[in-house]
């Protein structure tokens, strides 16, 4: 019997081991050349950004390319929105501020066919040549949800027993802003928050998902957080800062 591609993701933290995603490629372009660098993972921008629907088929087929897991997140926790992503190509599905429990039940309602969900009956590109494609992609279809207001920290508890979720990702811009420090994820407060929250999810048995960055990786590994997101972005910055000084340090 033909088998659908593997998540990587989804089975290095099965294994209670880390997976790394990479976010920030716009471009199918972009994710193969980014693909021999080793990450497990590209995190597709649905939210934030130019991508759309007719974009993600050549996105997630370079990430197939370099059997990197493909992580679209969307914009809405709504299950046209969700199935559809599924349907043209990602490999994991990552829904924003998903605030109770019977939102979470949602996203789960709409990632996974039945008898789980009732995600569409329908085919996916992940499941050309699959003839049991549904069954197989219940197995492998990566869910995750971001925790990103107070008020999902506050029902985290429920939120927590919503089965068939891989990761309950707690993200700092949003969290930040809904406790009324913009811009300010470094904020005493906010902190604790993210502390709390990261501890809870761990103590439940849960993975816990965090946005990362060189200086605050080790940390966010220490405080139980095993599936780790970064953007490109910054180490661009930093090497072209450092690459001009050295030119302006010596041309004069």
């Amino acid at each position: 019997m033909p088998q659908i591609r593997e998540n990587k993701v989804k089975r290095k933290l099965e294994r209670g081991e880390i997976a790394v995603v990479l976010a920030g490629p716009t471009t199918p372009d972009l994710l193969d050349m980014m693909g021999p660098l080793g990450f497990d993972g590209a995190w597709i921008e649905g939210e934030h950004g130019p991508i759309d629907f007719a974009d993600i088929p050549d996105m997630t087929r370079a990430c197939d390319l370099w059997e990197m897991t493909s992580v679209v997140r969307v914009n809405l926790n709504l299950p046209g929105v969700i199935y559809r992503t599924l349907d043209v190509g990602a490999m994991g599905i990552v829904v924003p501020h998903v605030n109770t429990a019977d939102e979470a039940r949602a996203v789960v309602e709409a990632a996974k066919f039945g008898p789980i969900g009732a995600r569409g009956a329908f085919g996916s590109r992940q499941g050309y040549g699959i003839p049991d494609y549904m069954r197989q992609a219940n197995d492998q279809t990566l869910v995750v949800v971001l925790i990103e207001d107070i008020v999902a920290v506050n029902n985290l508890t429920e939120i927590l027993e919503v089965d068939n979720i891989d990761v309950f990702f707690v993200a700092p811009s949003d969290l930040a802003q809904s406790m009324g420090h913009v811009g300010d994820i470094s904020h005493p407060e906010v902190v604790a928050t993210i502390d709390r929250a990261l501890a809870q999810i761990t103590a439940a048995g849960r993975t816990a998902g965090a946005l990362v960055s060189d200086a605050s990786v080790e940390s966010y590994i220490q405080r139980g957080a095993r599936f780790l997101m970064i953007a490109w972005p910054a180490w661009v910055a930093n090497g072209s800062s450092a690459f001009l000084e050295k030119v302006a340090s010596v041309g004069g």
